[in-house]
């Protein structure tokens, strides 16, 4: 089992490490993590809607830092279990898609 505060501590100080050796792409995305401050959905659920995008890129670093600004936020457990609901529900509606995909490729091979 994964020491969640340990590994968000160790990761959040090997990015500081980072953005001192390259400012300009922290500065980057310091700038597109806060296009949504001022946004109509409000953190709780930008932090969910983060969470669901973290399980669907298998980001465990994303993971462990959303889930504790969720929970700062004021979200609940059985809040971030809907939210997981739909990364799991988009994840099989997107092999379902490329399922698709890869038949389509299939027929377009010429035929031997």
């Amino acid at each position: 089992m994964v020491d969640w505060n340990t590994y968000r501590d160790a990761l959040h100080r090997t990015v500081g490490d980072f953005a001192k050796l390259n400012p300009p792409v922290m500065r980057g995305l310091s700038m597109m993590s806060g296009a949504e401050k001022d946004g109509h959905l409000g953190p709780k659920i930008h932090e969910l809607i983060a969470l669901a995008v973290a399980v669907t890129t298998r980001c465990d670093g994303c993971i462990a830092t959303h889930v504790k600004a969720a929970a700062e936020h004021g979200a609940t457990r059985e809040e971030i279990a809907e939210a997981l609901g739909t990364a799991i529900a988009l994840n099989a509606g997107a092999a379902l898609t490329y399922t698709a995909r890869t038949l389509d490729a299939f027929d377009a091979l010429p035929s031997a």
